[in-house]
């Protein structure tokens, strides 16, 4: 691999002398044309609106590189995408507007457990390697990529680049120790963003500079945008912001902590039949913290949505905890119970009456405490534009229980008074209702066709799928950043369309920081014009990045930044079991960091910075393990026994029999005269689960009657897959002479 990788660096000095000419789409607008002219000459951040066509200019600049791509090219250029929900959609839209061979890669394809040769080969087949930032950060730091190889670097949604995230990791621990160490074959960077700042701040002009100029540096580019954005809105329409208002929520105090009191109790009870269970702890820990997740998620939907969408929430989230209650876990059976005494005590305060409907009289459902005037608010807001036959509406909430339930509502409402549906969509982080990839993009696509109107829907809509253009857009929950004002306004695109902001009444902080973000686009755009005539600095190195430990074969590097997390890696590929995890310990108190018995090492004692510690014990350790061949000279695990080997193996049934052994010492220790009496017992094994291996009840004899309360005591043991129900059967005596035993 390494010779290969040598050759390859020899052949990249004859692609350099030739000039990079730009290669436009006939249909690009002016401003995308400008940006291309300047992308080709520096690294570049383009700041544009949402649906200004940043792709396209990243596919212009491709097209222009594509000379230095083409195999049997030793170059490559990587499209790092913050989603892996993107990464399709990027490539999608490589191979539609080039003739590049594009590779996509995702953590669900294993890729952390491929190596050089895998990579090698994948850079010889594609041009374009389309995937999510850490895994080419993983390439990086293990040297199966290097930077010297990527023509061109580009980063979608570089706002992202901040703190210890892949993107700032890449840039800190790579580009600028390059660039410090005077390299020059170092990769065009071109970053894509409709808001250069992330963060909350937007407060002041100040604040606006310094993150535009912090962003600059890490990504040691300049900024292009529009002077004004009226320059591009004859390209993008623009939505019209409205304020709504609504009053504080309309669920009395009294009824709110009536229901929350009940609710308590109940957690209460079910936590002690949990805690007093005879379940292992890791089955315990599993049953409370989905008692927690529903009863959080039912207090927070009482109070900020009614109660109403509380006893729906309740009823989601009992749907959902239905498949762990397949394997018949004990604990889960408690969970299950707790579930439905919530689902009771909630539909308590429903009418009864068949006839009554949610949403039928409006004022009765405020006065009852069904549903909040928060709820009611959006509903109103919907309703004044129910005349519209093709509508596209998003609103956007924060929490996915909120888009789940909100759904339910509008199914039941918005029939009454058109054609309208909805649906929602959600990321897949709070383990509520996780959707596919494919759902999701079939939800996107019926929206497109007008099958769907309405999708409830949290951040994932703001940067991730591809999403028809809005004529209104709804933040049900306010923005937390300016970056996400930005994008999710960006949505509706629609002409005339509309972007609703509601807010409570009185609350002057959140609708004082709304209004900055609406003037903060022309805030960024001047600063971002006013920097770009300034040369790129670099990046001043600092200790958490620089103290690192490097392999001279290969260049592969573990920092004070990843060394925890190669080393969780290494230990998790020690032998382990469903009771014991081979994981690190460390005392903060000793500075000692104590390394599973299966692993070579055991103790590390470090001392330093306290603030960094458990880090340079790691990176301590890292090299230790690399010196000892532990971690091979791409600072990955040398275990011999590959991860998928070690999954097919394990699902081989098991048929062979082998004889029965007692230990010799317990056959010394017999007398040799007689026969000894032997109380028989049963083990009887139910499993809970479903798998491809049956477990077999199993026969015990023992030279000691058993007490008859072990007997009497079942019990559960708790595996990754469910348990396993153990009981224990007397079933006699019998006589047998130590050869007997023996065989």
């Amino acid at each position: 691999m390494e010779q290969a990788m040598e050759e390859a660096l020899m052949e990249m000095d004859d692609y350099n002398q030739r000039r990079v000419v730009p290669d436009a789409l006939s249909f690009a607008r002016s401003y995308q044309l400008e940006a291309l002219d300047r992308a080709i000459r520096e690294n570049t951040i383009v700041y544009l609106e949402t649906g200004s066509g940043k792709t396209l200019i990243a596919i212009m600049l491709l097209r222009s590189y594509a000379y230095y791509l083409r195999k049997p090219s030793p170059y490559i250029s990587v499209f790092l995408v913050p989603k892996v929900v993107l990464v399709s959609q990027q490539a999608a839209a490589l191979r539609n507007h080039t003739d590049l061979k594009v590779g996509m890669y995702w953590g669900d394809m294993g890729v952390d457990y491929w190596d050089g040769d895998t990579w090698n080969k994948e850079m010889g087949k594609h041009e374009v390697l389309v995937m999510t930032p850490a895994i080419l950060l993983s390439c990086l730091r293990h040297s199966f990529i290097k930077l010297s190889m990527i023509k061109v670097l580009i980063m979608d949604e570089c706002h992202h680049a901040a703190g210890r995230h892949p993107y700032a990791c890449i840039m800190t621990e790579f580009y600028h120790h390059q660039l410090r160490c005077g390299v020059t074959e170092l990769p065009r960077i071109f970053g894509m963003t409709a808001s250069p700042i992330k963060s909350k701040a937007a407060n002041s002009e100040s604040t606006l500079s310094k993150n535009i100029r912090d962003l600059m540096t890490l990504m040691h580019s300049k900024v292009y945008t529009c002077v004004s954005e009226a320059a591009i809105s004859q390209f993008v329409p623009t939505s019209t912001p409205k304020f709504w208002f609504y009053k504080d929520n309309a669920i009395s105090f009294t009824q709110f902590e009536d229901l929350a009191k009940k609710l308590n109790i109940l957690k209460q009870q079910h936590e002690l039949y949990i805690t007093s269970s005879d379940l292992t702890k890791s089955a315990v820990d599993s049953a409370l913290k989905k008692i927690a997740r529903i009863f959080t998620a039912s207090i927070f939907c009482l109070d900020e949505l009614g109660v109403w969408l509380a006893l729906k929430a309740a009823e989601s989230l009992s749907s959902i905890e239905i498949e762990t209650f397949l394997w018949g876990n004990s604990g889960d059976q408690i969970v299950k119970k707790f579930s439905s005494a919530t689902m009771l005590t909630l539909q308590s305060y429903i009418p009864l009456d068949p006839r009554w409907s949610i949403g039928d009289n409006k004022n009765f459902d405020l006065d009852t405490g069904l549903l909040t005037s928060k709820v009611s608010c959006l509903i109103d807001c919907l309703l004044e534009y129910r005349g519209f036959s093709e509508m596209r509406c998003i609103i956007f909430v924060e929490r996915v229980i909120t888009a789940i339930v909100l759904e339910t509502l509008l199914n039941i409402l918005l029939p009454k008074y058109n054609s309208w549906r909805a649906k929602f969509i959600a990321g897949n982080g709070s383990k509520l209702q996780n959707q596919s990839r494919k759902c999701q993009n079939e939800i996107v696509e019926e929206f497109r066709m007008g099958l769907v109107n309405v999708i409830v829907a949290t951040s994932i809509l703001e940067e991730g799928l591809d999403v028809q253009s809005c004529n209104l857009v709804i933040r049900f929950d306010p923005s937390p950043t300016v970056c996400s004002f930005v994008q999710s306004r960006g949505r509706a695109r629609m002409h005339n369309s509309d972007y609703i902001l509601m807010v409570k009444s009185g609350d002057s902080v959140t609708r004082s920081r709304l209004e900055k973000y609406l003037v903060g686009g022309d805030m960024m755009r001047k600063e971002s014009l006013r920097y770009s005539s300034l040369p790129c600095e670099c990046l001043e190195s600092d200790q958490f990045h620089n103290q690192a430990y490097r392999v001279a074969s290969t260049e592969a590097v573990v920092n004070l930044s990843s060394s925890i997390t190669l080393l969780y890696l290494y230990c998790s590929r020690l032998p382990a079991d469903g009771y014991f995890k081979p994981t690190p310990r460390w005392d903060k108190e000793k500075g000692i960091l104590y390394l599973p018995k299966s692993c070579p090492l055991q103790a590390i004692h470090v001392q330093g910075d306290t603030k960094y510690l458990k880090n340079i014990a790691c990176l301590e350790a890292c090299k230790q393990l690399h010196q000892i061949g532990a971690l091979t000279d791409n600072l990955v695990p040398s275990i011999a026994v590959e991860e998928a080997e070690v999954e097919e193996f394990g699902n081989e049934p098991y048929d062979e029999e082998k004889p029965s052994y007692v230990p010799s010492e317990l056959v010394n220790h017999m007398s040799n005269n007689s026969n000894t009496i032997y109380y028989c017992y049963l083990i009887e094994l139910k499993q809970n689960f479903v798998y491809d291996i049956t477990v077999q009840d199993i026969f015990l004899a023992t030279r000691v009657e058993l007490d008859q309360e072990i007997g009497c005591a079942p019990f559960d043991m708790g595996f990754d897959k469910g348990s396993l129900s153990v009981t224990l059967r007397y079933k006699g005596s019998i006589n047998l002479s130590p050869d007997q035993v023996s065989l």
